[in-house]
């Protein structure tokens, strides 16, 4: 592996749902009505080197056709921090869900950065499942089907260095292929949990997200999350709301939309 380097990280909220509860997150629940909302959110990591995003978020048509709120476009989000969407080299996609691969074309210069597993799940016999298939959208991971044929896909297949100092590692659970990053910080090794991990209490308590391909490996997962980071503190769940309140925004004009990962929690 190459010597580390140093990265700056932020999450860049871009949605929101209001009107969702404990019912609806947890497998498992004695509490099923009080409020839980989720927000959405994609990640940019940058140095002087290289500037990577993480995921690429929905837009204003799947916002309408799965009840979400979009606050903005995830390239426009990008824009709030000098990021040009149409100029990123490399995005790692955690997973294919709709909330995480659903603004492909904006990124027509990128490798995608993806585990195999995901791609197979994704086109393979699960999705004849209603159940499985209902996070996916059949229009992005056709986009992505594409983008191997573009020769614009870098399959993983467990742990990989992406750039250095920046990892993803296969989870699993939520999904077949879902992966995580990890990214090295001025305060140590962050990891971006993606829908490893949709909320602090999920891998705090070991409590299960609702949807999930295999409840053993989603466990197993928070486990290594645990392994993966510097400590408990350098974990970022994937849409637990509390993250825009626990880290310093980029500026007062982006306020909470907008946080600094790679700087200590606040709360």
């Amino acid at each position: 592996m190459s010597t580390p380097e140093q990265y700056e990280v932020f999450s860049i909220r871009y949605g929101h749902m209001a009107k969702r509860t404990r019912g609806d997150n947890f497998i498992s629940t004695d509490d099923h009505d009080s409020p839980m909302p989720i927000d959405y959110s994609i990640w940019v990591i940058r140095n002087a080197n290289r500037t990577l995003v993480v995921d690429t978020g929905f837009n204003h048509n799947e916002a309408d056709l799965r009840g979400r709120k979009l606050e903005q476009l995830p390239r426009e989000g990008l824009a709030m921090i000098g990021v040009d969407a149409e100029k990123v080299e490399d995005v790692i996609v955690t997973h294919l869900h709709y909330d995480h691969a659903g603004t492909l074309d904006d990124f027509p210069a990128a490798r995608f950065h993806l585990q195999e597993s995901e791609m197979r799940y994704a086109t393979g016999r699960h999705m004849c499942s209603a159940h499985l298939s209902a996070p996916y959208t059949a229009d992005h991971v056709c986009d992505m089907v594409r983008a191997v044929f573009d020769r614009r896909v870098s399959f993983h297949d467990g742990s990989r260095e992406v750039a250095p100092g920046i990892e993803v590692h296969h989870i699993g659970g939520h999904s077949m292929g879902v992966q995580v990053v990890r990214v090295l910080t001025a305060r140590g090794w962050v990891v971006l949990a993606s829908d490893a991990s949709h909320y602090y209490e999920n891998f705090e308590t070991g409590s299960p997200f609702i949807i999930a391909y295999s409840v053993a490996e989603m466990i197993d997962g928070f486990n290594r999350l645990y392994d993966l980071a510097d400590s408990p503190q350098h974990i970022i769940p994937g849409h637990d709301p509390l993250v825009s309140s626990r880290y310093p925004a980029f500026s007062e004009q982006t306020g909470n939309i907008i946080v600094r990962l790679d700087q200590p929690p606040t709360k």
